[in-house]
Parts: C-alpha cells; structure tokens; sequence
C-alpha cells in the first residue's frame, strides 16, 4: 500500500510529521502532496517537500491522509484535491482526516449520514455537511478515520495504522 498526505502552507506540524514518519517506520511509501510543487511550511516553522496534485495518480495509493492547521480551509476549495477525495471515498480506500483536516471532506460533499470528530471550531461545518459530529479522539466509520486534535494523534496513528496491516 502507498500513502498520499495532502497539505498546505500553515498545515499543523505534528499532524503532517507524525503520521508521515509512523507510516514510513511501518514501511509504507509515503508521499506528500499540495496544490503546487515545493516547499510548505508549517504552522511552527517545519519544512517539508510536496509534489504538485497534477503529477500524483490517486489510483496508485491506498490511504488519503489530510492533516489539520490553517492549510485546509484553502485546500478545500482545491477541485482537483477534493475530486481526488471523492474518489477514494467512492473506492471505498482509506481516508484519515485530523483536526481541521475534515473541512476538505465536507467541501467535497462526502460526508452526509457519517459518523466524524474534528476541532470543536469545525464541528457545526461538518454537521452541515451531513455528518454526525463526536466528540471522541478518533471516530472510524467505514473507511473513514477522523481525529480531533494533536494531542490524539496516538489513537489517530493506531487506527490508521491497524488499517494499513489489515
């Protein structure tokens, strides 16, 4: 199985960091993507590489992973990024979004009847959108995995990586 991680600028840190390290410590290649090829800095100031979407075939990949910060509220107006969501939803492929990370799946019109958490702030956009809010450290529904913050990465990173073994 490949990963795809999709960010932006002011993505959060340790959302982007921590599972692009676990899932390469569990030896799946991982990729990071965004709108435009090149640098993205972090909220904290961390750098990472990102290839351009336009070069990236979703079909290559089996885990979509959208980390929170300030990035997805740019990102989910990013057609090309959210018609490669709905495809993976429609595949029935993994798709682990964290924090603000949802935004982008309720942009993309993939959450009516789903079960989600986010950031508290979020919570009202994705009932909009359809979906069921908890307030849980992680919610799996199907494929879908969500998280709502930092500090449940850990339980994030387990859910994803059960999925990755499975």
């Amino acid at each position: 199985m490949k990963a795809l991680i999709v960010s932006g600028h002011n993505f959060e840190d340790s959302e982007l960091l921590v599972p692009y390290y676990r899932l390469l410590e569990e030896g799946v290649e991982t990729h990071i993507a965004s709108s435009q090829a090149g640098p993205l800095r972090g909220k904290h100031g961390c750098l990472v590489e990102a290839q351009a979407l336009a070069q990236i075939d979703g079909g290559e990949y089996g885990l979509l992973v959208l980390p929170g910060g300030k990035a997805p509220a740019v990102l989910s107006k990013d057609e090309m990024l959210l018609d490669l969501v709905r495809d993976f939803m429609a595949a029935g492929k993994t798709v682990a979004a964290i924090c603000h990370g949802p935004q982008i799946l309720a942009a993309a019109g993939v959450l009516a009847g789903r079960r989600v958490t986010c950031y508290c702030t979020v919570a009202k956009e994705l009932q909009g959108a359809g979906a069921s809010y908890l307030d849980q450290s992680v919610v799996v529904d199907g494929n879908l995995i969500t998280a709502r913050q930092p500090r449940d990465l850990p339980d994030f990173m387990r859910e994803i990586i059960r999925r990755c073994q499975g």
